[in-house]
C-alpha cells in the first residue's frame, strides 16, 4: 500500500481537469458538513430579502435539507444558470467585489452543493403568476404551485463522494451544527423569522421582531433571559483613530464576568451583518476582560460591528467566515475600549441625587451627591502625612473641619436623627445599602431596598486600591513615601540582581530598593497608597514580577498585573474589624469605583440576596 502512495517515476502530462471533478474539488472547500449547506442557503435567502425562513431537515441534514423563503424569487429565465459555477446576481465587477455588502457573492455555493448532492429549486419571482421547478439532475424546468419566494431542496448529501460522507458525525451532532448555523443568522437579523424542523417536528423557532428593542428581544430569544439580566449594553460610535476619517460603530451586549463560561460557545461577532470568527476581534474582547475575568473562564458576548465595506476583505476564506481588516490595530483598539467602557461601570452605580423631603439628609443638602463629596475628601486625605489610604479609620472619617465645610455625611446625620439606624431612604439612595454587621472579619452584611448584600471586604478594597494605582501610574507615576526606618530583608542573588537592573522601573512604581549588603536589600520608600502595607512582602512580589518580564513590558504591557499584585498586598486583610462608618464608606467607594464588581483576580466582590430568596429559605407565604 505504501508503494502505491509513492509518486510514479513516469512523468504524467499536464491536462485540464473535467468540470465535474473541478466542482467536487471546489465543493470540498465550501461544503464541510450539512451545516455548511444550511449556512450558504440561508445566506442566499437573506440576500433575497426574505422575512421568514424555514429549514427542514432529515437525518441531521444528511438525507434532506430544504430551505424555504418568501424573498424576491428567481425568474424562470435565470433558473437554468442558477446551478452553474460563478453565476451570481450579487456582483458585476471588481469595484463591487471590493465593497461587497451581501452575504453571498462568489456564485460557487449552489454549484458546489449540486456537484455532491441531488438539488432542485422551486421559485416564484415577484410579479409572476406561476412558480417553476428546476430539476438539477436533468436540467428540466416545469411549472409548479408555490407562493412568492424560493425553495432549495438538497437530497443525499455527498452521495457522489461516499468517502466524504464517512467523515460525518452522528445525526444528532450534525443537527446541532445546523441549528447553530441558523442561530447565528437569527442573532444577525432580528427582523427575520426563523423556524427549524427535523423529521417533521418543530425544534427551534425565532419570531421576527420590529422596533427599537428588536435586537434585545432577539438576544433574549437566542441567548436566554439569564444572559440579558447578567450582561451590559455596549454602544460605541467614533473614528477608527484620532484624526481619521473612517468611522466605526460597535454595539450589542457583553456578559458580566460572573456570567463567564467554561467554553467559548457564547461568543458572537458580526461585521456588517456577517457572522465571523476573527483573531483580532476575539483577542480585543478577551483583553477587555483581562482585569475582571477569573482564571480560564470564557466571557459571553454578542457584538455587532459596522464599518465601511471597502475597509474589510471578506474574500479571504472559502466559507467566508474569516475576514481581514485594513486597519486591524485600530479596530482592535475600538473593540477593546468599547467593551472595557461598558464593563467599567459598576452594577452598583448610585443615584446621582436624593429627592427632597425623603428625610435621610438635611433639607438644605438634599440634592448633594454625598458619595462624590466623600470621595473628594478621601483624595485630600491621601496627600496628608499620617493619613495613608490603607488606614481605613483615617481614610473614611473626614476631619471635624471638613465636616463643617462640606455637607454632613449621611451616616453622621442619621446617627443624630435616627440612633436606631432605621431610616428607610438610605436603602433607596445607596444601591449597596447600609452596613449592619461584619461576619467573621471577612464579609460585610448590608441592607438595601432589594434585601441583603454580602460584600467580601478584602476583594472590594483590593479593587479600589488597584484602580487608584492604575490612575496614578497612567498619570505621572506612583508617588512614593520614604520610610523612617528602612525595611531590610535577606534576598536571593536573583532578587539583588533584579533590583539593581530595574531601578528606573521600581522608581516609576513608587518603590526604592537599594542593596544593604551583598545578600540584603533595603526598602527605603514605598508607594504612598500602600504605605501601611508590608513593605518587604510588597518588594518581594514586585521583584518576582520584574524577573518574569522585561522592564519595558512591565510598564507598557504587564503593569496592570504588577499593580494587581501590589494592590492585593495593600488591601485590608481578613479578620480586620471595621466600624460601621468604615464599612459604609467602603460601600460608597465601591459604588464609585470602576470594575468594582470584581476583584483583581476576577472573583465577585459582592452578592445580592433578595427578600424573595430569604422568604423561600423560611417558607414564608406558603
Amino acid at each position: 500500500m505504501i508503494a502505491n502512495l509513492r509518486t510514479s517515476s513516469l512523468r504524467r502530462p499536464i491536462q485540464e481537469l473535467p468540470d465535474a471533478l473541478i466542482s467536487q474539488i471546489a465543493a470540498g472547500e465550501v461544503v464541510e458538513r450539512p451545516a455548511s449547506v444550511v449556512r450558504e442557503l440561508v445566506d442566499n435567502a437573506l440576500d433575497a430579502g426574505a422575512a421568514q425562513i424555514t429549514l427542514r431537515l432529515m437525518a441531521g441534514g444528511v438525507r434532506l435539507i430544504v430551505v424555504e423563503d418568501d424573498g424576491w424569487g428567481i425568474p424562470p429565465t435565470e433558473l437554468p444558470i442558477a446551478l452553474k459555477r460563478h453565476a451570481t446576481s450579487k456582483i458585476r465587477d471588481l469595484r463591487e467585489l471590493e465593497a461587497v455588502s451581501t452575504l453571498g457573492f462568489r456564485g460557487e455555493a449552489l454549484a458546489a452543493i449540486h456537484s455532491i448532492a441531488d438539488c432542485s429549486i422551486y421559485s416564484r419571482a415577484e410579479g409572476q403568476d406561476q412558480a417553476w421547478q428546476l430539476d438539477g439532475h436533468s436540467g428540466e424546468i416545469k411549472p409548479v404551485a408555490r407562493a412568492k419566494g424560493t425553495t432549495v431542496e438538497v437530497k443525499e448529501l455527498f452521495f457522489s463522494t461516499p468517502a466524504r460522507r464517512k467523515f460525518l458525525k452522528s445525526d444528532a451532532t450534525e443537527l446541532a451544527h445546523c441549528i447553530e448555523s441558523v442561530r447565528r443568522h437569527a442573532l444577525a437579523r432580528p427582523d427575520v423569522g426563523f423556524a427549524v424542523w427535523h423529521e417533521g417536528k418543530l425544534i427551534e423557532q425565532w419570531r421576527a421582531h420590529i422596533g427599537p428593542d428588536a435586537q434585545d428581544q432577539r438576544l433574549a430569544d437566542v441567548m436566554g433571559n439569564d444572559f440579558m439580566l447578567d450582561s451590559v449594553e455596549v454602544d460605541f460610535q467614533g473614528l477608527l483613530a484620532p484624526g481619521a476619517s473612517q468611522a466605526i460603530r460597535i454595539w450589542g451586549r457583553a456578559g458580566s464576568p460572573t456570567a463567564s463560561r467554561a467554553r467559548s460557545d457564547h461568543q458572537f461577532f458580526f461585521v456588517n451583518g456577517r457572522y465571523v470568527r476573527d483573531k483580532v476581534l476575539t483577542h480585543a474582547a478577551r483583553s477587555a476582560y483581562q482585569d475582571v475575568l477569573h482564571g480560564l473562564k470564557q466571557p459571553a458576548f454578542a457584538l455587532y460591528l459596522e464599518i465601511d465595506p471597502t475597509r474589510v476583505d471578506v474574500n479571504v476564506h472559502p466559507t467566508k467566515i474569516e475576514l481581514r481588516f485594513r486597519d486591524s490595530r485600530e479596530v482592535h483598539q475600538a473593540v477593546r475600549h468599547a467593551v472595557e467602557n461598558a464593563l467599567a461601570v459598576p452594577r452598583s452605580q448610585p443615584v446621582a441625587s436624593v429627592e427632597p423631603g425623603m428625610g435621610a439628609y438635611p433639607a438644605d443638602h438634599s440634592t448633594v451627591d454625598h458619595s462624590l463629596a466623600w470621595r473628594q475628601s478621601f483624595m485630600r486625605l491621601e496627600d496628608r502625612p499620617g493619613h495613608p489610604v490603607n488606614d481605613l479609620a483615617s481614610l473614611w472619617q473626614p476631619t471635624g473641619a471638613q465636616l463643617l465645610a462640606e455637607p454632613a455625611s449621611p451616616w453622621t446625620s442619621r446617627k443624630s436623627e435616627d440612633p436606631a439606624g432605621q431610616g428607610a431612604s438610605d436603602t433607596q439612595a445607596w444601591p449597596l445599602g447600609r452596613a449592619v454587621a461584619q461576619l467573621k472579619g471577612i464579609y460585610i452584611l448590608s441592607e438595601n431596598e432589594q434585601g441583603l448584600v454580602i460584600v467580601d471586604m478584602h476583594a472590594a478594597h483590593e479593587r479600589i486600591v488597584y484602580e487608584r494605582l492604575k490612575t496614578q501610574l497612567d498619570g505621572q507615576g506612583l508617588s512614593s513615601q520614604p520610610l523612617l526606618i528602612p525595611a531590610t530583608f535577606a534576598a536571593t542573588p536573583q532578587e539583588v540582581a533584579t533590583a539593581e537592573a530595574h531601578q528606573d522601573t521600581l522608581r516609576q512604581l513608587g518603590l526604592e530598593l537599594t542593596p544593604f549588603s551583598p545578600k540584603t536589600l533595603a526598602v527605603r520608600a514605598v508607594p504612598a497608597t500602600l504605605a501601611q502595607g508590608d513593605a518587604v512582602e510588597l518588594a518581594r512580589s514586585v521583584l518576582v514580577e520584574l524577573a518574569q518580564h522585561e522592564a519595558s513590558q512591565v510598564i507598557e504591557q504587564a503593569h496592570n498585573q504588577l499593580l494587581a499584585t501590589m494592590a492585593c498586598h495593600g488591601a485590608v486583610r481578613a479578620n480586620r474589624r471595621l466600624t460601621l462608618e468604615e464599612m459604609n464608606a467602603l460601600l460608597r467607594e465601591m459604588e464609585q469605583t470602576e470594575r468594582s464588581d470584581q476583584c483583581n483576580h476576577g472573583r465577585p466582590t459582592w452578592r445580592q440576596v433578595s427578600l424573595k430568596d430569604l422568604d423561600a429559605l423560611f417558607m414564608r407565604g406558603r
